[in-house]
């Protein structure tokens, strides 16, 4: 029997709500399964947090730009008798960003650690070259260490943390359980613009450099492995999920909004969209803020399937422009970081609630590093962290306010972009907020500002029996390929004891599966 051919002892009714990445993945594989896979979704398309707007060179990706953590991916083709390559032409990005400083200096990181250690040595000396080289070696070993107990595991708890340590002890020196990430980074770099890069990797997460902790630095660990673009842009990934499904008999149903869970005992029965129409199953998967389910959004009945969502800490929000222009200036790669002048200012200002008048900015340039000549007139993808919508509200101001920062900001690195900008261009917290209901703007769901704050996220199980949950705000995190692995999650917990042989045997992830990129 070959590993996509597992059979189902039933063929069990499941509806998903919400077609982002978490629901589509569950989708494919429940489908691919013999289950009756009917996905309902408030927007007229596929893809979540995989948006696009239309400019006057075609579809500009407004969402995560990159894959990474490539394995995730080839195992939910893999699982259903498919090859991610025969279906997405992806390019591996040799150059993973290539970062900037007001004081002239630029650095590029590689996709391997040698050609990575070489440029910093270059750029730094050789001290910064051996810090590297400890920092890797170290936050590989974290990576490694956390991923089959933690990140892999579909209820994992302080017991399961404790003993990947245990296992370990020498995992112990690397932790740092009471140092922030910026002090671990004060203590590993001599070089502020090494502390300041490796810093940003916490944004990944939705977190502060200043008050995530030290262990987000196995954060950027995601990247060393690798990062792909995709020719025809992220949103292919959706499309092609979503075909597939299809092909598998999933349903889709678009403008659709969910009102209320209904249930009964400790089971759902059946949800009621906004038409008052009702829809019953055996299995429900819901892929969409929990907290709308904490704050009763979606019926009283659901609210403890994410009590705790309520009142937590949510993380970063952003302002992300999309537009196609004409550009001069320094020579972009795919991936490209502009610092501010102080090294995290923006997190103290966006603490306070206020847009950040000195941010570090983040574009993508989405027509190079495709291995081809790219057009005249380019799109691009510029973001920068903001508070989410309950520390800041937006005003009619903010538009003009935030072009001035952004734009004003990389002219003094000497880029200029040739483009007439409409409100259209701008997603604020708010948008996001209208956008992803009860997400408070966050887009990376709870705040990561404890040690242990990925054990407090909401898991795929619930205590409604045959409720689900998937996507970035729930465990293992935010990102596609976390809520690619939450889906993989979740789809093993509703086939328990129904399937001959696993269906998703241990992936080799060579180090882990850890990530957070929103980008």
């Amino acid at each position: 029997m070959t590993l996509h051919q597992v059979p189902v002892a039933n063929k069990d009714k499941v509806i998903i709500v919400g077609a982002g990445i978490g629901g589509l993945a569950s989708s494919l594989r429940l489908s691919h399964l013999g289950y009756d896979v009917e996905v309902i979704e408030r927007a007229n398309s596929a893809g979540g947090k995989l948006r696009t707007i239309t400019g006057s060179t075609g579809e500009i990706d407004i969402g995560p730009t990159v894959l990474t953590l490539l394995p995730i991916f080839q195992k939910l083709f893999k699982s259903v008798g498919e090859d991610i390559f025969q279906h997405i032409d992806l390019v591996r990005q040799k150059i993973i960003a290539r970062h900037w400083w007001p004081d002239g200096t630029s650095l590029d990181l590689y996709d391997d650690f040698e050609t990575s250690r070489d440029a910093i040595m270059k750029f730094s000396g050789s001290s910064s070259a051996i810090e590297f080289e400890k920092y890797f070696c170290d936050t590989r070993d974290l990576f490694s260490c956390f991923d089959l107990p933690v990140m892999q595991n579909p209820r994992p708890s302080i017991l399961d943390m404790n003993r990947a340590v245990l296992s370990n002890p020498k995992i112990l020196s690397k932790l740092h359980p009471l140092r922030t990430l910026s002090s671990l980074l004060n203590y590993k770099f001599q070089d502020k613009r090494l502390r300041q890069l490796f810093g940003r990797y916490a944004t990944y997460v939705g977190g502060s450099p200043l008050e995530s902790p030290a262990l987000l630095s196995l954060v950027w660990q995601a990247e060393a492995q690798g990062v792909w673009s995709i020719k025809g842009g992220m949103r292919k990934l959706a499309r092609v999920i979503e075909q597939l499904a299809k092909a598998r008999g999933a349903s889709f149903n678009y403008g659709t909004d969910i009102k209320e869970f209904n249930t009964k005992d400790d089971r759902v029965v059946s949800i009621t969209d906004t038409f008052e129409k009702k829809y019953i199953a055996d299995k429900f998967i819901f892929n969409g803020d929990p907290r709308a389910l904490a704050l009763g959004k979606l019926g009283q009945s659901v609210k403890k399937a994410a009590t705790k969502e309520a009142n937590g800490e949510r993380s970063l929000s952003a302002y992300v422009w999309g537009f196609d222009a004409k550009v001069s200036g320094p020579d972009l790669v795919h991936h490209n970081v502009f610092f501010s002048d102080v090294p995290n200012s923006e997190f103290y200002e966006i603490k306070q609630g206020k847009m950040p008048i000195d941010p570090s900015i983040y574009i993508c340039a989405q027509d190079r590093g495709k291995n081809a000549p790219y057009p005249n007139t380019e799109r691009f993808e510029i973001i920068l962290n903001a508070p989410p919508v309950s520390k800041r509200e937006d005003t009619a101001e903010d538009y003009e306010k935030c072009k001035e920062i952004t734009f004003k900001r990389l002219e003094m690195f000497g880029l200029n972009f040739q483009s007439k900008l409409k409100r259209a261009n701008l997603s604020t917290p708010h948008d996001f907020e209208e956008l992803f209901p009860a997400s408070d703007g966050s887009l990376y769901g709870r705040s990561p500002h404890s040690l242990l704050a990925t054990l407090k996220r909401p898991k795929c199980v619930t205590p409604l029996q045959n409720l689900f949950l998937v996507g970035g705000g729930v465990h293992p995190g935010a990102g596609v390929p976390m809520a690619t692995l939450c889906a993989q999650l979740a789809v093993e917990e509703i086939t328990k004891g129904q399937t001959s042989i696993s269906t998703f045997p241990q992936m080799d992830m060579h180090g882990g599966t850890l990530t957070a990129s929103t980008r």
